[in-house]
């Protein structure tokens, strides 16, 4: 109901440790496959009444077949004044790494499907690949409590971000003509993919909410205000020159063969932006008697945007954008509801990707926004005296102002021209079904999905109206249930599945369905110290993560963590 502008693909809600009145802590020591070592603390103290000091640290380190993870956080947080009339939090959030990833596989195409032929622990960049950066931001809040129904809570948060990725990637230098046809001696060339971005942003959001009776009816009312300053210096695509003599290429039989090249980042040309946003936004929930509940909404966002290429081209945006909310809520008992939503949000010129060097500033300054709406139906339940919960929606989401590049004038203009749509129905159960035994079931089945209208071109691969869109597979999901054999001992075991599904630039070949599992055992030694055995993708299939169009993203292969878990005071 209030997120706005950048929301129309949805939104990650991540929820941040506070500290809280007991004094507990939890420490989490984890070895695993591919020489991972894996340390979590989480330290709280209770320092005053209504006081409390809560400190998360980690460090994670793996060495997997030439890929490898290296990363440490930090995150400490006071909080005062907690459940008193004036309540205030001041917390620092930082995390920083230097990870290799494997950027990604080529895929063969045979009988219109795509062949994941090569082995997915495998790494074929070179030594010299790396994705680093950082992310630092500190946070303050207050909330104020009028009385037991009304309070106002002001957020600043300010933070700096860096990203630096210099990956490899990956073609076959000749197309095998079949997978049967790839041994130890096929070659791979290596071209080189960089992306290196800085950004400082500021926000403040301040949101106040009140229960309230108008002429016998009652109202929960929140409004507020948030605005947002963001600096960056990125370049998206920077390949740089590529490698040369015999970093150039490998061959399949010879991964992580220790070559490397020299990074050019240093000359990396940098495009530059500024961009400006007022929201204000305010939701009304009108109970018309006990059981029905109607909601309205309405946002408004102010953008503004600068823009500077490295060449010294330059623009400006400008776009006032109405997000309409609405729905309505029929709670017949204290175990199901039932609901219906409608709502619009919007991605505006110069998101993600269009803040590339290449691209001309005018041709984001003439694109307005993207725009979607998205209606459901569902329901919720609260099933075995609330132990168990179930939800349900019927849902059509509609992207109906999509962006696409003008052919007759790609170099100054794209177009609105584009329209796709998704119709289906997503199911949530979690909970306990017995006293023993734990399920989370998540499922969705998008069985009617569109392209309406798109950009005429005479590419037969590309998506066109009529086409079903890329990577929306019909159905996926995934099941966990969790077993407790006795007090101590708990065996899990979940599925994961995920369709056949095309990619996005390429509509005439396939990904194949696949199903990955896991398994889990947990033995509880004490009521303070445990030890847990996960095995990830238990049967070690190969599948394509993510598709491109002409390479995959590999699922990641068999791998097993045994971790020990202390929790004292």
């Amino acid at each position: 109901m209030l997120f706005g502008r950048g929301s129309t693909g949805g939104v990650v809600n991540q929820v941040n440790k506070v500290p809280f009145l007991m004094t507990s802590h939890e420490v989490n020591t984890t070895i695993g496959t591919g020489h991972e070592r894996r340390m979590t603390g989480d330290f709280n103290f209770k320092t005053d009444d209504d006081a409390a000091f809560r400190l998360n640290v980690m460090t994670h380190e793996a060495e997997n077949y030439g890929a490898k993870i290296s990363k440490t956080g930090i995150a400490p947080g006071y909080r005062w004044g907690i459940g008193a009339r004036d309540e205030f939090l001041v917390s620092l959030y930082h995390l920083a790494y230097n990870n290799r990833a494997v950027y990604g596989l080529p895929w063969l195409a045979s009988g219109g499907e795509i062949q994941t032929v090569l082995d997915s622990k495998n790494y074929y960049g070179l030594a010299s690949d790396y994705n680093r950066g950082s992310a630092t931001y500190g946070t303050l809040s207050h909330t104020h409590r009028f009385d037991d129904r009304s309070e106002l809570k002001t957020t600043l948060r300010h933070g700096q971000y860096y990203r630096d990725l210099w990956a490899s990637a990956l073609r076959f230098t000749t197309a095998p003509t079949s997978p049967s046809a790839v041994d130890d001696s096929t070659s791979i060339t290596r071209g080189q993919k960089g992306r290196i971005g800085y950004s400082t942003i500021s926000n403040l959001q301040s949101d106040y909410s009140d229960t309230l009776k108008v002429w016998g009816l009652k109202h929960q009312i929140i409004t507020g205000i948030d605005l947002s300053n963001e600096n960056a210096l990125r370049n998206n695509n920077y390949p740089g020159g590529n490698a040369t003599g015999a970093a150039l290429t490998t061959a399949v039989g010879t991964p992580n063969d220790g070559e490397f090249r020299t990074d050019p980042h240093g000359d990396a040309p940098m495009n530059k932006f500024n961009a400006r946003n007022i929201g204000v936004y305010a939701q009304d929930t009108l109970e018309l008697t006990p059981t029905l509940k109607l909601i309205g909404g309405l946002r408004n966002d102010q953008f503004t945007a600068s823009y500077y290429t490295a060449t010294g081209d330059s623009n400006n945006r400008a776009d006032s954008l109405w997000s309409p909310r609405l729905g309505a809520m029929y709670q017949p008992n204290d175990w199901s509801s039932y609901y219906t939503s409608y709502g619009t949000s919007y991605n505006v010129s110069g998101d993600t990707y269009q803040y590339a060097v290449g691209s001309p500033t005018s041709r984001v300054a003439n694109t307005a926004p993207e725009q979607s709406r998205n209606i459901e139906f569902g329901s919720k339940f609260d099933l075995f005296e609330k132990k168990l919960m179930l939800s349900t929606s019927l849902f059509y989401s509609e992207k109906y102002n999509e962006r696409n590049t003008d052919p007759d004038t790609a170099a100054t203009q794209e177009l609105l021209s584009g329209k796709r749509h998704a119709a289906g129905v997503d199911l949530n159960v979690a909970g306990r079904i017995t006293s023993a035994w734990e399920t989370f079931l998540s499922w969705t089945w998008i069985p009617n999905a569109e392209v309406d209208e798109a950009v005429y071109t005479t590419n037969v691969n590309t998506p066109q109206a009529g086409d079903r869109p890329g990577l929306t597979p019909v159905h996926s999901g995934s099941l966990w249930n969790t077993y407790k054999i006795s007090s101590q001992f708990r065996l899990g075991a979940g599925v994961n599945y995920r369709g056949r599904q095309t990619p996005l630039t390429n509509k005439n070949l396939n990904a194949k369905e696949f199903t990955t599992l896991d398994l889990m055992a947990e033995y509880t030694i004490d009521g303070s110290t445990s030890v847990r055995l996960n095995i990830n993708n238990a049967t070690d299939e190969r599948y394509a993560d993510g598709l491109y169009s002409s390479f995959y993203t590999p699922g990641a292969a068999r791998s097993a963590q045994l971790t020990l878990k202390l929790q004292f005071e």
